[in-house]
This record gives structure tokens, C-alpha cells and sequence, in this order.
């Protein structure tokens, strides 16, 4: 995850999703500011440009209730058909934004081309040019605190979210050189020109979008420093003496994780136990979004795991990765 980003698992879930419901209402709520702005600029002024922004608000709108409900939906807790919960959901809403800021390039490009082979003038150009500097301003703001948001809790769904707002950004400043040139200074081809840039620059971002998705639908596991320090917390007791077969996976606002601990094999079932809750409760300490599983080994004693992710004889050696 993006160094900007809170780790996963490492904000509590009431606050995380406290955070992420009230940055994602703005998100909805802004969209909707600039949808009503950008239509009256795109009726009066007639500019490619202008429209392409306004297509990119209005999928901005159905992105952004996307994540307004899908990070709701992430946070419910597990049920009988979900024992894993829901926290999925965001990855699948990143998807649709992705696909939806990968839709509107393509169309906005189309229609640049179109522009830049058959030049129109732009009308009512100021007006245009005012709703582009608002468009900025508010956008601009949204990305503020979307990326205030990520900090305190991150999110592949904001993240996803927060990606397509400052695809916009570049695309409204685009949009307003565009406009501007083409109205004051009677570069015609400057609006086309203008959504050419922004098409190119939605489709990259939507790349962006698909990767960030693809990593948590996939199941890719914590960063190697996650990992270690999951490590050192299980085996700051003495008695836990190694772990072995660390699984982690992010799921929204989850992190799942499952390992392998090497115990005595002299302790009773209950001392194992009290050992085991023990390492679960430091491990939560600092990733308190986690659900953890701890199967306990007889130190020197235990066979290599079968099923379908088996162990080998290799890494279950005393002194094989902890990671592997």
C-alpha cells in the first residue's frame, strides 16, 4: 500500500470506518456541486472540453456512491454465508471506478479527435472559465481531505476514489488552459487539444485504479515490514519460540492473518492456550482491524502441514523463514 496510507488492519474498525463514511459522503456531495456548475457552463459554451469534464463529474457521481456504499458494506460484520466478512466489497467498488474512468477516457478522447480534426469556436467562455476555477477549488479540496483520510485509515475504495479526484484536478486545470486559449486568445484547437490531455490522463489513472484493486481481490499479502514486525510481536514471549506458514491478506478494512507457533511440547493444552491469546493480544495491540488464527506446533516434534498450500520438510526446519 502507498506510503501515504495507513497500514492495514492498524486503525481500529469504529474509527476507520467513521473516517471513511464521512469522506465518502463528501465525495457524493461534491460531485453533484460540479455536475449542476459544469452543465450550465457546457450549455452556454458549447467547449469539448467543458463536456468532458462534465461526462468525468458524472461519473464522478456514480464512482462516488460506489464507494459510499461499498465501504459501508465492507465494515458490516461477517454472517453465515460471509464468515470472512465483507470487506471485499471495496475492491470490487475500486473496479468499477476504474472501469468507469477508463470508459469515460476512451469517449472523451474520441471526441477531442473529432474537435481537433473539425475546430469550433468556444462561446460564453468566461462563465466556463469561473466554473473551472471553482471546479479546481473544490476539487482540490476533496483530495485534501481524502488524503487526510487515508492516513488515519486507508482504504482501496478512498484510495480508488481519491486517484479519479486528482485525475480530475489535472484534468479541470486542462480543461480551463483549453477553454481559456480557445476563447481569449482564439487557439480553437486548444480545446480539443485540451480533452485530448485529459483523456490521456483518465486512462492512466484508471491503470492505477486496477492495480491498487487487483492487489487486494488477489489476496496479496502485508508489506515484508508488516510481516516482520507480526513476527517479533508473537515471539516477544520466550516460550513462543518461532512462527512459521505466516499468511497475511487485507480485506477493507480487515487484515486476516494465520501462522504456525513453535511451542514446548511439555505444556498442557491451556498453558499452550493462555500463550497463544497472549501473542493474539500484542498482535492486536497494534493491528486491533486484524483477525488472527494461531495453530500451536510441538517444537522439534511437529510434521510439515499438509492441504493445499503444504508445507515442505524444508521450511518447516528450525530456522526457516518465518515469512515463507
Amino acid at each position: 500500500m502507498p506510503s501515504d496510507h495507513a497500514p492495514p488492519g492498524t486503525t481500529p474498525l469504529a474509527q476507520s470506518s467513521a473516517i471513511t463514511r464521512r469522506v465518502t459522503l463528501y465525495s457524493v456531495l461534491t460531485a453533484v456541486v460540479l455536475i449542476g456548475l459544469k452543465l450550465s457552463a457546457w450549455v452556454g459554451s458549447g467547449s469539448v472540453a467543458m463536456l468532458s469534464s462534465l461526462a468525468d463529474s458524472c461519473l464522478d457521481l456514480l464512482a462516488a456512491l460506489s464507494t459510499f456504499y461499498a465501504v459501508r458494506f465492507a465494515a458490516s460484520p461477517p454472517d453465515a454465508e460471509h464468515r470472512f466478512g465483507h470487506g471485499k466489497a471495496e475492491g470490487f467498488a475500486s473496479l468499477f471506478q476504474g472501469g468507469l474512468v477508463f470508459a469515460t477516457g476512451a469517449l472523451i478522447g474520441r471526441e477531442a479527435i473529432v474537435r481537433l480534426l473539425h475546430p469550433a469556436p468556444v462561446t460564453q467562455g468566461g462563465w466556463a472559465v469561473a466554473v473551472m476555477a471553482i471546479s479546481i477549488l473544490l476539487t482540490g479540496l476533496l483530495v485534501f481531505m481524502q488524503t487526510r483520510a487515508l492516513k488515519a485509515a486507508g482504504s482501496v475504495a478512498v484510495s480508488a476514489d481519491r486517484a479519479h479526484y486528482i485525475a480530475d484536478l489535472a484534468s479541470n486545470v486542462a480543461a480551463l488552459i483549453g477553454v481559456a486559449a480557445a476563447y481569449y486568445l482564439g487557439f480553437h484547437f486548444a480545446d480539443g487539444l485540451a480533452g485530448l490531455v485529459v483523456a490521456v490522463w483518465l486512462i492512466w489513472g484508471a491503470v492505477n485504479v486496477f492495480r491498487q484493486a487487483s492487489s487486494q481481490l488477489m489476496d496479496e499479502g502485508l508489506a515484508p515490514e508488516a510481516r516482520a514486525r507480526i513476527v517479533a510481536l508473537a515471539t516477544a514471549d520466550p516460550r513462543l519460540t518461532g512462527v512459521h506458514q505466516l499468511r497475511t491478506r487485507v480485506s477493507g478494512p480487515f487484515v486476516l492473518m494465520q501462522m504456525h507457533a513453535d511451542l514446548d511440547p511439555n505444556l498442557t493444552l491451556e498453558q499452550a492456550h493462555e500463550i497463544l491469546v497472549e501473542a493474539e493480544n500484542r498482535i492486536l495491540s497494534e493491528f486491533p482491524a486484524a483477525d488472527i488464527l494461531i495453530h500451536p506446533d510441538p517444537r522439534g516434534r511437529a510434521e510439515p502441514h499438509g492441504g493445499a498450500f503444504a508445507e515442505t520438510a524444508a521450511a518447516h526446519a528450525p530456522g526457516a523463514d518465518a515469512e515463507s
